[in-house]
């Protein structure tokens, strides 16, 4: 073994880290990772734990007295690093304030300080401490999928595991860059985008081919070489080969006109038309860049904003914005680098990474990235030529983010403190939850709730609640509000405790002060219910029961008369109802969230409806997958024609063995009585 695998006190070996990061290390021959038995805390409790600290590289962890992690680290020599801790000279308030509130600290000890810079990104997105930078959008990037096995080739938009066999172009900034450019490649390469089940039970072209928009290769339309050859052009345009495939389709339609066949030439004008759609959405396509990611960082007014260009085979695949939580004494160096080792966490990485300035330990990372990537991965600063270009304008668009954020952030932010005065609140809230119910006649029941705070919606963090009570009345909305808010909270108390609202309050402040944190916290100031007295009164009687009455303020909104927006009548405890005046800029802050919050169950309603429509019975049978399933509907066309065959219709089905045919026979026949 290693040495540097082994596990000193309060370590384990870089290989088990992932499974073993919840766990706590034994530091010091002290009880439960140091938090127990002994009795020290900050800068105290550190130099103890540096005379069993290694000259090894590692990652270490730095928790408080609840046992969440406040800070992850990673250093090239374990004890040098903590060592400087525990010296308390020159530190920032926000590097003193963490270490006053430590009170356990685990290690981790690594082969290379690479090992250690790829564990820290890890372990940080994993855990989000509370003093360490934090991506605050990590949702995965989609891509387009040109899939080449069974079927004639398709086009679709991908997002997560590449599991289904084809080529994936990408990343794509948004689901809308994707949407846009496959609309584009349909009328340009006439490429098939629907599903394999569709294809297969098609026998006459649908209407994407009567818009001239796929070549129809289910009912034969175009033959198996042409289509093929279609496929390849649209590869080869999404590998980077635009020109030569626009030069083939010019060439084909000056030919076509050549021969007097101005039907077919129009078809290829109106092929390279698209190609040039295609390319006109992209912006800036550079000749010298094949592949490439651009992060540009702009900081001001304690936040930043860091902008990110996609650039794969010579082309512009889109931008996003990003707005990490960092402490606002941190430069835009050290940010850009702690931003980079968590982006490329579980993304693939291309071999050239511009930066808009050089980030500490920038070989470092280089390294890093280039033994998780499979290949070299250079990061640089780019200084002239076309690069440079690319780099300006990367800078220019993260500075216009940044100020329409922080026009956005400091009007959200005047909203909740006028939305605290209207309804006599002791502070501008920092996380109001709004509820809405959805159904029809009592069906396919559904309770929503969506989140705001000081950053606007928090659409990770909205919540979605299927009815589940028997006893309800079919349209009973207090009932449903009712089952909604005592599962909500319920479900908190038992993950988090009651909330203290003095230590609450402490906690936002020091947040606030030390870490420049907008996060909204996990207990909300203010519940916003879309409903009038009755709902009011249902929701109060849970938080009564629940023992969180004085915890939290609950306002029902009601559409009031006629149900006109800017008519709304407003409830809550200890008040008579009222509205407010009809251009108040609080009201259409209420009518904003109230509305968000009915977008969101109306669209989680339809989409329940929409399964249990298209559900299949013989989705419910054990063992019945989908090339079963596919055989079955070959064989009798529906499932209601299944559900009626005898055993022996089933057993002459191809993949039906005998004990399946039983098995689908006796799930239609159970009540039967046979």
């Amino acid at each position: 073994m290693n040495k540097a695998d082994q596990a000193v006190p309060g370590g384990v070996s870089e290989m088990e880290s992932k499974e073993a990061e919840n766990q706590p290390a034994n530091v010091g021959g002290w009880d439960d990772g140091g938090r127990a038995g002994s009795g020290l805390k900050g800068a105290e409790l550190i130099q103890a734990l540096v005379k069993v600290l290694p000259n090894a590289p590692g990652v270490y962890r730095m928790l408080n007295d609840k046992g969440d992690v406040l800070y992850v680290g990673k250093a090239r020599s374990l004890k040098k690093r903590v060592t400087a801790y525990a010296q308390g000279r020159g530190h920032t308030n926000r590097i003193a304030g963490m270490v006053r509130v430590t009170t356990a600290m685990e290690f981790i000890t690594t082969r290379t300080e690479t090992e250690a810079l790829l564990l820290e990104a890890n372990l940080i997105k994993r855990l989000r401490p509370r003093f360490n930078v934090l991506m605050r959008d990590d949702k995965s990037f989609p891509y387009i999928l040109l899939t080449e096995e069974g079927l004639p080739s398709g086009i679709y938009k991908h997002r997560g595991a590449r599991s289904r066999k084809g080529s994936y172009f990408g990343p794509f900034a948004s689901a809308q860059a994707v949407d846009r450019t496959i609309n584009s490649l349909q009328r340009a390469f006439l490429v098939r985008t629907c599903t394999d089940s569709m294809y297969e039970s098609r026998t006459r072209p649908c209407l994407l081919y009567q818009i001239k928009r796929c070549a129809a290769p289910c009912t034969g339309e175009v033959s198996e070489a042409d289509y093929g050859a279609m496929v390849d052009e649209a590869k080869d345009f999404l590998s980077g080969k635009s020109q030569k495939v626009k030069a083939a389709m010019s060439a084909a339609m000056q030919e076509a006109s050549e021969d007097l066949d101005f039907e077919r030439a129009a078809i290829y004008r109106d092929r390279l038309a698209a190609l040039s759609h295609v390319q006109s959405h992209q912006g800036i396509n550079p000749n010298t860049v094949e592949e490439a990611d651009v992060f540009a960082i702009h900081q001001e007014g304690g936040m930043s904003c860091i902008q990110v260009f996609f650039f794969r085979t010579g082309q512009n695949w889109g931008n996003r914005a990003y707005f990490p939580k960092a402490d606002a004494s941190l430069s835009p160096a050290e940010i850009l680098g702690a931003f980079l080792s968590q982006f490329y966490d579980d993304k693939p990485c291309p071999r050239q990474i511009l930066i808009s300035q050089d980030v500490a330990e920038g070989s470092l990372l280089s390294e890093a990235l280039s033994i998780r990537a499979g290949h070299k991965v250079a990061i640089s600063v780019p200084k002239r030529g076309e690069k440079r270009d690319l780099m300006d304008h990367a800078l220019a668009n993260a500075k216009d983010a940044h100020n329409r954020r922080l026009a956005e952030t400091s009007t959200q932010a005047s909203l909740l403190k006028g939305f605290a005065e209207v309804f006599e609140l002791e502070s501008a809230p920092r996380r109001v939850e709004v509820y809405d119910n959805s159904h029809i006649m009592g069906t396919n029941a559904v309770g929503c709730m969506i989140v705001a705070g000081p950053e606007g919606f928090v659409k990770n963090q909205y919540r979605k609640f299927n009815i589940k009570s028997k006893d309800l009345t079919p349209g009973d909305d207090f009932g449903m509000m009712r089952e909604v808010i005592q599962r909500r909270f319920s479900r908190l108390v038992k993950e988090h405790g009651k909330p203290e609202p003095d230590e609450a309050a402490t906690n936002i402040a020091e947040a606030t002060e030390e870490s420049n944190d907008t996060a909204v916290p996990i207990w909300p100031d203010v519940l916003l219910i879309d409903g009038g007295q009755g709902q009011l009164s249902a929701v109060n009687k849970v938080l009564d029961e629940l023992g969180l009455a004085d915890s939290v303020a609950v306002i029902g909104v009601a559409k009031g008369v006629d149900r006109d927006a800017g008519r709304e009548r407003f409830f809550s405890a200890g008040r008579k109802a009222f509205s407010l005046p009809p251009r108040d800029p609080v009201l259409y802050f209420v009518q904003r969230m109230r509305d968000e919050a009915h977008r969101f169950a109306i669209g989680t309603h339809r989409a329940r409806r929409k399964k249990e429509m298209i559900s299949n019975p013989l989705d419910e049978i054990a063992g019945i997958g989908p090339s079963r399933k596919r055989s079955l509907l070959h064989h009798f066309g529906t499932a209601k024609a299944v559900s009626r065959a005898g055993i022996e219709d089933l057993r002459n089905v191809e993949g039906i063995s005998e004990a399946m045919a039983q098995l689908i026979y006796d799930h239609f026949h159970e009540d039967s009585g046979g």
